[in-house]
């Protein structure tokens, strides 16, 4: 690694230009502020952090909630054995040939394994990741959660303080703009049914983002509800821990079997999907969360090679209860009974369930408050996602209310509608984060533009310094 770690220096070397920082330095009341605080350390917080780093916004941190080393999913709730995109989308290296993931795993693994390679495993993508921040020397604070964000008024606008807990206490630090790369929930939180949470003890059921001790299964009858690919991660991994049985259920009457994501990685529409007007992003995005994503072909037989495993399709559950030791699933084909329940219902979007968002999430502008489509194609979810200006900033529901929004960019799922494929998706990546960081530097210097304009009335620095011929 020593040698792929000394041509990345080399490579960013050769590209470095502009090599000076540009951001004027800011403190408000003798308190250091940061440029661009990005809260999340997982994939789209190391990329943005690194292309923000080669825009020479220097004056940045991140944030991350994980133990040091695991952030993101990968090796704590993901279950599946591969991720499901191809071995040959690159993410956070942003076109750097020897920062991409191929460089990586064949320093590490050789370039014959990779060849054989089908898919790269989730436990390759997470030290992937985990040497991508070492090399490139990203600020990421781990173990750290900001639990508030809140306005500070300054003479010329806004600052944000951010409220950072950690296990040695609570401290906050301001900052001109934040960057939300809180992954697949972080416009939400994750669902459960209330008819599960009211009616099951907590130690019968876990969503699929949760923990689980697989091992406690071995020999117990198993309910899994969502017909996405988490869904069936688990199901297979109960399976595999020696469960009796696995009855999956979804209440669409086919499983999918089309996955829009694969027609979604092309050059057009990633760079420029967020460029076409409302209605057609409305079309195309109603399009793709009709479809829905089945589960990859792999994940399919690891569950289906199991005789205990069944799949059970229009069939919702209706309710719960516990009749003695049992869990009485109701659906409408009858009652079915379980030792233990796995939620795979995926997310809501719904920014007031983010604490961090508690002072602005009410004049967050959603797109249903900006558009209104035809009749025939409404859709509840899409209006409930926040409508994003060019660069993933929030805009305010009600103009002039909390014009501070404006500093802070959501760079997790629900930014789909407004931008497609984004921070939580290695296949959007590569133009999410140039958009995101294009955004941020377009804000910091219009922001500052008296300022380098001073810096230029104030320029003097010669450059011919002498009018004799040398001897």
């Amino acid at each position: 690694m020593r040698e792929l770690d000394a041509r990345v220096r080399r490579d960013l070397s050769l590209i470095d230009y502009p090599s000076r920082a540009w951001v004027p330095p800011r403190t408000h009341a003798g308190e250091a502020v940061l440029d661009v605080a990005i809260v999340g350390g997982g994939q789209g917080g190391l990329a943005t952090a690194f292309g923000l780093r080669r825009e020479k916004i220097d004056n940045i941190a991140v944030f991350d909630r994980n133990p040091d080393g695991l952030a993101g999913p990968w090796v704590t709730f993901a279950r599946m054995l591969t991720l499901r995109t191809p071995k040959h989308v690159t993410g956070p290296d942003l076109g750097i040939p020897s920062l991409s993931p191929r460089a990586w795993f064949e320093a590490r693994h050789g370039s014959d394994a990779w060849e054989a390679l089908d898919k790269i495993s989730r436990q390759d993508w997470q030290e992937y990741l985990n040497w991508f921040r070492r090399v490139l020397t990203l600020p990421v604070r781990s173990g750290i959660t900001v639990s508030a964000i809140e306005p500070v008024p300054t003479a010329d606008g806004h600052l944000l303080r951010l409220t950072l807990d950690s296990a040695t206490g609570t401290e906050t630090r301001l900052a001109r703009k934040v960057v939300l790369a809180t992954g697949i929930d972080g416009s939400g939180a994750w669902h459960v049914p209330r008819f599960i949470r009211d009616a099951v003890p907590a130690d019968r059921w876990a969503h699929t983002s949760g923990e689980i001790e697989f091992g406690r299964l071995h020999g117990a009858r198993i309910g899994v509800l969502g017909a996405g690919a988490s869904a069936f991660d688990n199901a297979a991994t109960a399976l595999e821990a020696g469960a009796a049985t696995v009855t999956l259920c979804l209440r669409r009457p086919e499983l999918p079997r089309v996955n829009p994501y694969r027609w979604m990685e092309n050059a057009g529409f990633l760079g420029h999907f967020a460029s076409l007007p409302d209605l057609d992003r409305w079309r195309f995005m109603k399009r793709i969360f009709d479809l829905n994503q089945p589960p990859p072909q792999d994940t399919f037989w690891r569950c289906r090679r199991h005789a205990g495993f069944s799949l059970r399709t229009g069939c919702p559950w209706l309710g719960a209860r516990m009749e003695r030791d049992e869990i009485v699933v109701d659906t409408p084909d009858g009652a079915l009974r379980f030792d233990f329940l796995i939620v795979g219902t995926g997310f809501q979007v719904d920014l007031s369930l983010r604490p961090e968002l508690a002072n602005f999430a009410t004049n967050i502008a959603l797109w249903r408050d900006r558009f209104t489509p035809p009749a025939a194609e409404q859709n509840a979810l899409l209006g409930s996602h926040p409508y994003l200006g060019a660069g993933f900033e929030f805009l305010e529901r009600d103009p002039g209310q909390t014009p501070a929004l404006r500093h802070i960019h959501n760079f997790t799922f629900g930014a789909t509608p407004s931008m497609g494929l984004s921070g939580a998706s290695i296949s959007g990546m590569r133009y999410g984060v140039a958009r995101l960081v294009g955004g941020l530097s377009r804000a910091l210097f219009l922001d500052d533009a008296r300022a380098h304009l001073q810096s230029l009335l104030d320029y003097d620095t010669p450059e011919l310094v002498s009018l004799d011929p040398p001897s």
